[in-house]
């Protein structure tokens, strides 16, 4: 085996496709989750039920704002590496909740900062969001562009949480890598998110909300893309950067042992376009109530992705067209729909 990795929402989307593709990899994989009610906690059951039957993966249900009980794994396990995937998703219900982010996206966030502290981890991986661009209309968006300008408190977590590891990086030598994600999607997706509510709303014959009046794009990112950079990631430990300038400070990298990287398709899809692929691979035209922009939304998000290219030859492969029909067939499977 390749030694032992914690990722830390593993019944979430993204923890539940990392911790298969780990445990393909002989890494003996440790998940973390607190099976929260956000969402159907019953497709994050689903989710964990599938990894248990992996050969290397175990499961522990808690969470991460327990530092007593967090500390507890590591003090039975001997873990090298952390992904942090653990987190209060969603701009918008960040606006009705914002408690809910304070816990557990930096008070959640220290207590994995201070395990890596604490038990020597040699490289810890954490989500941060293309939501950290907030106000920015400078496209692409790039990591080297300052982000001083959230425009939800959903957005201001992630951004803390990219200063706290840097912090840790400086103060105790810990490499820690920001990740952020652009629009994720695929089979196992959340239901909060576009193409899940789409994607039922049209099955069930009932209108389905789009904001701007359609005039969005995204940098839509389907799951296998992700999960193979993250992996790639895990042994690509950041070093010092000795062409570092405090005159000039690059946002993404440091003289502490800190990155950051977008990562996204690279191809940037208007929302109007999106909804049509959805309608043909579901074989049938959506109802749609055209609203205004919500509050914390954004136009349009694009990744540059050339700074994770140079690192591990970061290639999104995967269309539009193929990763929606791939998370049709499985809601059709998964919810049964034989139409």
């Amino acid at each position: 085996m390749r030694g032992e990795i914690l990722v830390t929402g593993s019944a979430g989307f993204i923890g539940f496709h990392l911790c298969k593709k780990l445990a393909s990899e002989h890494f003996e994989v440790i998940g973390i989750d607190n099976l929260n009610d956000y969402y159907d906690v019953k497709l994050k059951r689903d989710r964990l039920s599938q990894l248990e039957n992996l050969d290397g993966f175990k499961n522990y249900t808690l969470d991460i704002t327990e530092k007593h009980s967090l500390f507890e794994i590591f003090e039975k396990n001997r873990i090298s590496y952390i992904v942090n995937l653990a987190a209060q998703p969603g701009v918008r219900y960040s606006i009705q909740n914002p408690q809910a982010y304070i816990d557990s996206n930096i008070q959640g966030f220290i207590n994995i900062l201070e395990a890596a502290r604490h038990y020597k981890i040699k490289h810890l991986i954490y989500a941060s969001s293309s939501s950290v661009y907030g106000a920015n209309t400078k496209i692409p968006f790039s990591v080297h562009n300052n982000v001083d300008h959230p425009m939800s408190l959903y957005a201001a977590t992630k951004k803390a949480n990219e200063l706290m590891a840097h912090t840790y990086s400086s103060l105790y030598d810990i490499p820690t890598t920001g990740l952020r994600f652009f629009t994720v999607y695929g089979p196992w997706g959340r239901p909060d998110m576009a193409l899940f509510l789409f994607t039922k709303a049209i099955f069930e014959n009932r209108p389905i909300d789009v904001f701007n009046n359609g005039n969005m794009s995204r940098d839509f990112t389907y799951i296998d893309d992700i999960v193979e950079a993250v992996y790639q990631l895990v042994e690509s430990i950041p070093e010092t950067d000795p062409l570092w300038d405090s005159n000039n400070p690059d946002p993404s990298s440091s003289y502490a042992p800190y990155k950051l990287y977008n990562i996204g398709n690279n191809k940037p899809l208007s929302l109007m376009e999106y909804i049509n692929i959805i309608e043909e691979a579901i074989g049938k035209k959506a109802k749609i109530n055209y609203l205004p922009m919500q509050a914390g939304d954004v136009q349009r998000t694009y990744a540059d992705i050339e700074a994770l290219t140079k690192v591990i030859n970061y290639k999104p492969t995967t269309t539009a067209q193929e990763g929606i029909g791939k998370f049709v067939a499985w809601y059709k499977q998964y919810y049964a729909i034989t139409e």
